[in-house]
């Protein structure tokens, strides 16, 4: 993935999570995991929310869900890390 990728070179260059100018970025509800876990590892992340009119959004919003299409399989994996972590704060 183009995040692994990024990760990797920040590591060969030796770059500092933190102070390298990188940050990923990604649309409000996809793939939060993986925002989650990369934040909890030190890297910048940050989410965004398209605003405009409906009709000049829905292109966008339908090409990125297109160029997810392993959307339904993440929504799985994240509602099993949902799941898990409500059981961990509610048991202990």
């Amino acid at each position: 993935s183009s995040v692994e990728c990024t990760i990797r070179l920040l590591q060969e260059y030796g770059l500092e999570r933190m102070e390298s100018g990188v940050a990923f970025g990604q649309l409000l509800g996809m793939s939060d995991h993986l925002t989650y876990s990369l934040g909890q590892n030190g890297y910048k992340v940050y989410k965004y929310i398209p605003y405009g009119p409906i009709l000049e959004c829905l292109p966008y919003l339908i090409r990125r869900a297109q160029e997810n299409s392993d959307l339904m399989g993440s929504v799985g994996y994240e509602l099993g890390m949902l799941a898990k972590e409500i059981r961990r704060r509610m048991i202990g």
